[in-house]
C-alpha cells in the first residue's frame, strides 16, 4: 500500500506534465471581404487599389490562384463557407429576406446545419462573429448565437436604406445597440471589436473569429479617416480600409505573441461588382463565369505555413470547415456529406493535387457550369432559369445559352472559346456529370436526394 501511495504523485505529476507539454489549439480568424473582385488586391495584379498589408500577408504566407466559392452571391456563399456543404445541400441556395418586396417565404440558415463554430466548441473554442451575417439574422433559429457562436457584434445584413428595424443598426448578440448608424461608422466599430477580443480573451483558451466585413459591397463609402486617402478614387479608398482593418487584426495578433499559434484566412465571398475588377477573369457577382466564383484567397500563419507561396491548386471555400476540423483537432460531423476538403498539406507546400475531382456552379437553383481540372462547361440555360438576382448579370456573356461551351481554362482563362468541338469525349463526360450531380443536388425545378429544401421562417424575431 505504501508502495502505491509513493507512485501516486509521480503519476499525477507526469499527467501534469503531459498536459503542459501539450500544444495548444491554434487560434483561427477567417476575413471575410463582401464582393471583393480577383483582381482587386496589389497582390493579384491591382494597381490601382493600394493593399501594403494584404500584399504582406501573402508574401509572407500562402496565396491561391484558384480558390473557389460555391456561389456568386453572398448568403449562399456563406452558408457554405460555415458549413462546408454546397449551398443545395445545407438548404441555403437563395437569398431572401422579408424586407425584401413581394417575398412569399423567408430563408435562414437550417438550425440542423452544424456550422465551423459549432464544430469547434466541442474542441474547447469561444466563437465570435463580427460583422454581416446575411443568413437569416431575423429569423427565430437562424442568429449567429443560435448557430454556435459565443458573441456577436455587427450589422447583419446589407446596409439598407428601408424603413426595417435593424437596416441601419448595430447589434451586440441579440439586442440592438445602435440605431441609424452612418455607414461610414460601421467598420471602425469592427476594428475595434475585433481588438478588444483578442486583448482580453484568455490566452490558454483557443478562439475563432469569424470577421465578415461590409467592404466592398455598395455603398461604397470608406470611413472619414481614408476618404480621400490613395487619391484614386472611392473604391481605391474603400479597399485600402478594408487593407487596414486587416493590417489591425495581424498587429493585434503579434502585440499579444499569438500570431505564430493563429492561423489567419483572408478571403471574398464572391466576384465583383461595380467599381471592382475581376481581372484577368472574365464576368463577376451574379455569374457563373470565373469571376463569379474565383476569389482571392490568403492563408497566413507564420512560422507553420512557408513564406512566398503561390499556388493555382483547386480549392474551395467550403475546404476551410474540413481544414479547421484537422487543425483543432475537433471532430467532423458523420451524418451528413461534407463537401469540403482538408487542404492542410496544400496550404503547407506538401500537395499541388487538388482534392476535388469536380467543381460545381450554381446558381440559385440552377446548375449552370461544371468543371474537372482545367476543363470547364457552360451549360445551357434560359432567362426562365436564373435567379431573381440574375438580371444583374444580363449584359454579361452566358445570360443565356443554346449549347454547352467547354473551356480550357489552362489556356483560356477569360472564357472566350468554345473547344466543344475539338473534346467531344470530354464534353460529353462533363455534361453526364451534370446530370448526376442534379440527382443528388437538384436543379431548377427537380429536387435532389441530398439537398435540404429552402428554411421557411418560423417567427420573425425584430419586426
Amino acid at each position: 500500500m505504501k508502495k502505491i501511495i509513493l507512485l501516486l504523485p509521480l503519476l499525477f505529476s507526469g499527467i501534469i506534465q503531459a498536459q503542459e507539454d501539450k500544444p495548444q489549439a491554434p487560434n483561427i480568424v477567417v476575413i471575410l471581404a463582401d464582393d471583393l473582385g480577383y483582381g482587386d488586391l496589389g497582390c493579384y495584379g491591382s494597381e490601382k487599389n493600394p493593399t501594403p498589408r494584404i500584399d504582406k500577408m501573402a508574401a509572407e504566407g500562402f496565396l491561391s490562384t484558384d480558390m473557389n466559392v460555391p456561389a456568386n452571391v453572398c448568403s449562399p456563399s456563406r452558408s457554405s463557407l460555415l458549413t462546408g456543404r454546397y449551398p443545395m445541400r445545407n438548404g441555403h441556395p437563395i437569398y431572401r429576406a422579408h424586407y425584401h418586396s413581394r417575398v412569399e417565404t423567408v430563408f435562414g440558415l437550417h438550425p440542423e446545419e452544424i456550422t465551423i463554430a459549432e464544430m469547434l466548441k466541442p474542441a474547447g473554442y469561444h466563437s465570435f462573429m463580427i460583422g454581416k451575417w446575411h443568413l437569416g439574422f431575423d429569423i427565430k433559429g437562424s442568429h449567429p448565437m443560435d448557430a454556435g457562436f459565443d458573441q456577436y457584434w455587427g450589422h447583419p445584413h446589407n446596409y439598407s436604406f428601408t424603413g426595417y428595424k435593424t437596416s441601419k443598426a448595430l447589434i451586440r448578440n441579440r439586442t440592438i445597440e445602435e440605431t441609424n448608424v452612418p455607414f461610414t461608422e460601421i467598420t471602425p466599430t469592427y476594428n475595434r471589436e475585433v481588438v478588444k477580443f483578442i486583448n482580453e480573451h484568455p490566452k490558454d483558451k483557443p478562439f475563432f473569429i469569424y470577421m465578415a466585413h461590409q467592404i466592398a459591397h455598395s455603398p461604397v463609402a470608406p470611413s472619414t479617416d481614408f476618404a480621400g486617402k490613395t487619391k484614386k478614387g472611392k473604391y481605391a479608398d474603400f479597399v485600402h480600409e478594408l487593407d487596414h482593418s486587416v493590417g489591425v487584426v495581424i498587429d493585434t495578433l503579434k502585440k499579444n505573441n499569438i500570431e505564430q499559434n493563429t492561423l489567419v484566412v483572408f478571403l471574398s465571398d464572391n466576384g465583383h461588382t461595380g467599381s471592382g475588377s475581376s481581372a484577368p477573369l472574365s464576368g463577376g457577382k451574379y455569374t457563373t463565369m470565373e469571376g463569379g466564383h474565383r476569389v482571392p484567397a490568403i492563408f497566413y500563419w507564420p512560422g507553420t505555413i512557408a513564406k512566398g507561396q503561390k499556388s493555382d491548386t483547386s480549392i474551395s471555400s467550403m475546404d476551410l470547415f474540413t481544414l479547421f476540423a484537422d487543425i483543432a483537432a475537433a471532430e467532423l460531423p458523420s451524418d451528413r456529406t461534407i463537401d469540403g476538403k482538408n487542404i492542410k498539406d496544400i496550404i503547407l507546400g506538401k500537395e499541388t493535387k487538388s482534392s476535388h475531382e469536380f467543381l460545381y456552379y450554381y446558381n440559385a437553383h440552377t446548375l449552370q457550369a461544371v468543371r474537372k481540372g482545367k476543363w470547364k462547361l457552360h451549360l445551357p440555360r434560359t432567362k426562365q432559369e436564373q435567379p431573381y438576382w440574375g438580371k444583374a448579370g444580363r449584359t454579361m456573356r452566358f445570360y443565356t445559352l443554346t449549347e454547352p461551351f467547354l473551356v480550357d481554362l489552362e489556356n483560356d482563362i477569360g472564357e472566350k472559346t468554345n473547344v466543344t468541338k475539338d473534346n467531344p469525349e470530354i464534353a460529353k463526360a462533363l455534361q453526364a456529370q451534370a446530370i448526376k450531380i442534379q440527382k443528388e443536388l437538384g436543379g431548377f425545378k427537380q429536387l435532389g436526394s441530398d439537398q435540404r429544401p429552402g428554411w421557411p421562417a418560423a417567427e420573425i424575431q425584430y419586426k
